[in-house]
């Protein structure tokens, strides 16, 4: 018989929480509609929204949170992809471009995308801040002065070395490379006392990963901040160059259809983090200021496409840590600003993002999914934002208010895909894969470098025939000093309106050339200490350890 929650030897630091009186409240319960006042509200619970409500909250201010999905505990995480993806990421994980060639995961819950991320964390990448600065004005933003934020952040959410071996789907990316002469190196993770257990893209059920879900959240709301779940933030209202409210809609308890009662949040200050899509869709929704008609503009995906090869040995792509192991050798040897570079990592397979994922359809799918277990698979996050053929997607509304992102790929970008493509196949041919699977509907599978290099280089690139994902949405809100270039100053303040802040991901100019949680969390805490002192008049607080 299984445990009850109770008895489960794992703490739950949130069903403790809500037990010594967190104030939370789930909207799909209200039968009235609620009026709240507080010093800020802040739209989103994610890497920048739980961040800032921490500093905040330990700064003393009053602080509500708005969040459109709900919260969950480690006694919600069954390991079961089919009961995770519809609870916790945005349309059920089946976010898609406005023309359904790009699948978009995010997170959707108390924590965000921090809750169901594979924990792999990268400082901003030099040249990165170096092209914001010269191009974007950000001239505060060098590697030497994020690094204490930087520090403070990754002990504040024991970001470090991985102490076990990495596991087969990502010690085959050590070994190809190895054999080719390409540096790979080992990535960070965000855990405590990790279990290795591999499913971090459905929650973590141990608690070891150290998200804002764990960390952050729960320090804000046990100093008094207030959390509205299953809360969709409808519009932000205006008087002159100031926000005097926030209407919200209190959704059912599937999250999806409005209750018919309303939220109105009053706040001296507010601060936007719904994360890049539902960020700037809030502030169009809303009406926000836009002289340049910048927002929604530059929205970055790192597309990402995968390869995937048969090993005669087991490789279990789906057990221990997902994440351990990249190279970034095709993002360091050509210009930032030349041809579309790549980074490549090893993600973790699971039956139904996997057989979701592959190209083909019925006895081949099938015979693929068979293989299940000895399948290894690459992926590559392509560097998209600094380039004139690079320049990103658009957000828009669609006419019921939901936003959708434009995202054509040009022939630049389509060209980094086919080097790509070539790049992880013959990495896994290097490491002794007996057959090579590029995904896109037109290949198949091969069982040589040369005829994957022939075939691969004979593909027609063009959007559903090659599956292209992103795990990774950032920009639309772009921050500047230069509001012809940005919406968004480099303290976080929106330009043209006073107490108003954005933090999270939607603020980068470009994309980051690495999984960007830990750039949000870093960027963000210097962003929210500078709010708090401008807010209390005071130092901003020191962060506990944990």
């Amino acid at each position: 018989m299984a445990k009850s929650a109770s008895s489960s030897p794992i703490p739950d630091p949130i069903q403790a929480g809500l037990a010594s009186g967190w104030k939370v409240i789930d909207a799909s319960t209200l039968v009235a509609d609620r009026e709240v006042e507080a010093d800020v509200a802040i739209i989103g619970t994610g890497a920048g929204g739980g961040v800032t409500a921490e500093i905040l909250a330990l700064a003393g201010l009053k602080v509500v949170l708005v969040e459109e999905g709900p919260l969950k505990s480690s006694k919600d995480f069954k390991m079961h992809e089919a009961e995770a993806y519809p609870e916790l990421y945005q349309e059920s994980a089946a976010r898609k471009t406005r023309d359904k060639a790009i699948n978009i995961l995010q997170g959707r819950n108390v924590g965000g995308s921090t809750t169901v991320n594979w924990t792999s964390s990268f400082r901003t990448p030099g040249d990165t801040l170096s092209y914001w600065q010269k191009n974007f004005g950000l001239n505060d933003y060098s590697a030497e002065s994020l690094s204490p934020w930087f520090t403070m952040m990754e002990q504040r959410l024991h970001i470090g070395a991985w102490a076990a071996a990495p596991n087969e789907n990502n010690d085959l990316l050590r070994r190809g490379a190895a054999q080719l002469g390409i540096p790979a190196a080992a990535i960070q993770r965000n855990v405590k006392a990790c279990w290795n257990l591999g499913y971090c893209g459905m929650g973590c059920p141990t608690n070891a990963k150290q998200s804002m879900l764990v960390t952050t959240i729960p320090s804000a709301l046990a100093r008094g901040a207030t959390l509205f779940t299953r809360t969709r933030a409808d519009k932000l209202l205006f008087t002159g160059d100031k926000v005097h409210g926030l209407s919200c809609v209190a959704l059912n308890e599937r999250g999806l259809a409005p209750t018919g009662h309303r939220i109105h949040v009053r706040a001296k200050h507010y601060v936007v983090a719904g994360g890049a899509i539902n960020s700037p869709a809030l502030l169009l929704r809303s009406g926000a200021p836009d002289p340049q008609h910048l927002l929604g503009k530059r929205t970055f995906l790192h597309p990402t496409v995968i390869s995937a090869a048969l090993h005669d040995k087991k490789v279990d792509a789906y057990a221990g840590a997902p994440q351990t192991i990249y190279s970034d050798h095709f993002l360091q040897t050509q210009a930032i600003d030349g041809a579309i570079g790549y980074k490549l990592e090893a993600p973790p397979l699971h039956p139904l993002l996997f057989a979701s994922t592959m190209s083909g359809f019925g006895v081949q799918h099938a015979a693929m999914m068979k293989q299940f277990a000895h399948t290894h698979a690459l992926l590559a996050l392509l560097r998209d934002g600094f380039h004139d053929e690079s320049c990103g997607g658009t957000v828009s509304l669609q006419d019921d208010g939901s936003p959708v992102l434009d995202y054509p790929i040009s022939a630049f970008v389509w060209d980094g895909v086919r080097r790509a493509l070539l790049s992880m196949a013959e990495i896994q041919f290097a490491a002794g894969a007996k057959a090579v699977y590029p995904v896109h509907e037109e290949a198949d599978g091969y069982s040589s470098w040369n005829a994957a290099r022939k075939a691969i280089n004979a593909l027609a690139y063009e959007p559903l025939k090659t599956r292209v994902v992103s795990a990774h949405v950032m920009g639309g809100c772009t921050m500047s000093d230069d509001p012809k270039q940005g919406i968004v100053s480099s303290r976080g303040r929106y330009h043209e309106l006073a107490n108003l802040s954005v933090h999270d991901g939607s603020l980068f100019p470009t994309s980051i050339g690495a999984n960007p949680q830990l750039s949000i969390y870093g960027i963000t805490a210097k962003l929210a200490s500078g709010l708090a002192t401008d807010l209390t008049g005071k130092p901003p607080p020191s962060l506990p350890l944990l």
